[in-house]
């Protein structure tokens, strides 16, 4: 029951930036509502960083109220370009699920899932996502690139339907 925004959404990480990080394992972020913020929901990780881990994590049952990027998995997060950009993310994203987001996007990518080459994220769950943009660059889409995402339940957008790039 928290209410966000304005602000960044809500945030895992950034990870990877120090070494020796200690695993995030088991985070819960359930019945939300996140408004006007510059993310929604988001998992980031930087480039170039030494091996790490984030796994069970699970977003439920969260309306976005006019939030850039609702559903947003990082693993090139280089604020102010201070990162090796170009080396592949080594922090392991696993076992994510993220179901029943709802709401609208405040801009035309909805969900991006940028995994890192160097370790594709496994077992990233969607389901049940109905994330609407009503710009004028057109409908909501969702954009992917390094993961190949379980998919249940209905998806608006579609999933993956874009390969994701770097950038807000």
């Amino acid at each position: 029951n928290v209410e966000c925004g304005p602000g960044h959404g809500i945030s895992i990480g950034s990870l990877g930036r120090y070494p020796n990080e200690q695993p995030v394992k088991g985070v819960t972020v359930r019945k939300c509502l996140i408004k006007n913020t510059d993310n929604g929901v988001r998992i980031k990780t930087w480039p170039g960083s030494p091996p790490g881990v984030a796994s069970n994590i699970l977003f439920e049952d969260i309306t976005m109220d006019n939030v850039s990027t609702p559903v947003l998995i990082d693993q090139e997060y280089c604020p102010y370009g201070h990162c090796k950009a170009g080396v592949p993310s080594q922090v392991k994203l696993s076992d994510v699920t993220i179901k029943n987001i709802k709401g609208t996007s405040a801009t035309k990518v909805a969900v991006k899932l940028m995994c890192s080459k160097g370790v594709p994220c496994t077992n990233i769950a969607l389901s049940d996502i109905n994330l609407v943009h009503n710009g004028k660059e057109g409908p909501a889409v969702s954009a992917c690139s390094n993961i190949k995402p379980v998919l249940t339940g209905k998806l608006v957008p579609a999933a993956c339907t874009e390969v994701a790039k770097p950038g807000p």
